[in-house]
């Protein structure tokens, strides 16, 4: 199986952890992300406005780009997923905002068909959950994490606007618990998995971000957590930032650890 990929600016430089482990993964469960071509920044958060278009530019580019392979666009990092997911509902539904897109992508050099958000898009979990799923997951662990205890943390962008999203129940999701149960460790439910952890108000406000992050990595460590995963490059920097009392780690990093690649990947 073969996917379009748009990996993002974060994971080519602190985050490439998250990208090199969700690569080796995915091969080794019979999928392969193919690089989207000349992928330019997504923008790092979804501007609402309905007349802000030039920020949205580049995602319509790499969702085109996609369709013109005939191919699904995977993404792994939680900001990015958010701007290209709601960018390609926009393209959907709202005919105002695609015909001004549109206009602008019919001066590009290169000419395309006109885009109307003909492009699936997959959050890395939602390619294992709904496409490859949790039964071949579990079947391909070479090194079950039996005994670990593993906290979910969600975030916002992952899940928020629900209504665009479609990731999961927005207040009670499982998608994350699901998929730590197959790589064999326990799942730990705790109060504020899905909860903010003030990463966008780390330089505005360094003390409230600071509490914010502290209240979800205590939350954990309290319901027994021994890490916490998450798909977040900005989460993982601000939880370990304000001195998580558990590791954080991405979710890609415990599922190469499962399937045995993770030692492979240090290695290249």
């Amino acid at each position: 199986m073969k996917f379009s990929y748009y990996p993002g600016c974060t994971l080519r430089t602190k985050a490439k952890e998250l990208d090199r482990w969700a690569r080796s993964s995915a091969l080794a469960l019979g999928a392969e992300l193919c690089e989207v071509e000349d992928w330019q920044c997504c923008g790092g958060v979804y501007v609402s406005a309905r007349d802000e278009i030039a920020t949205k530019l580049s995602s319509v580019r790499a969702l085109m780009s996609a369709r013109d392979k005939g191919q699904p666009l995977v993404t792994v990092c939680s900001a990015c997923h958010n701007v290209i997911k709601q960018t390609n509902h926009a393209m959907q539904t709202d005919k105002e905002f695609a015909d001004k897109v549109n206009l602008y992508m019919s001066q590009d050099k290169e000419k395309r068909e006109p885009y109307h958000g003909e492009t699936q898009v997959y959050h890395y979990l939602e390619l294992l959950r709904d496409v490859i799923g949790f039964d071949k997951v579990r079947e391909a662990v070479k090194n079950p994490l039996t005994g670990k205890k593993v906290a979910a943390y969600y975030g916002c962008l992952l899940l928020r606007p629900g209504s665009v999203m479609g990731f999961d129940d927005v207040e009670n999701p499982r998608i994350m618990e699901d998929f730590i149960r197959a790589l064999g460790a326990e799942p730990v439910i705790y109060p504020m998995r899905n909860e903010c952890c003030g990463g966008y108000m780390a330089t505005e406000d360094p003390a409230l971000a600071a509490k914010k992050s502290g209240a979800v990595s205590e939350s954990a460590a309290g319901h027994g957590a021994d890490v916490i995963v998450t798909a977040c490059p900005l989460c993982k920097y601000n939880l370990v930032k304000n001195q998580s009392p558990v590791p954080v780690v991405y979710f890609t990093e415990l599922l190469a650890e499962a399937l045995g690649v993770k030692e492979d990947t240090h290695a290249e």
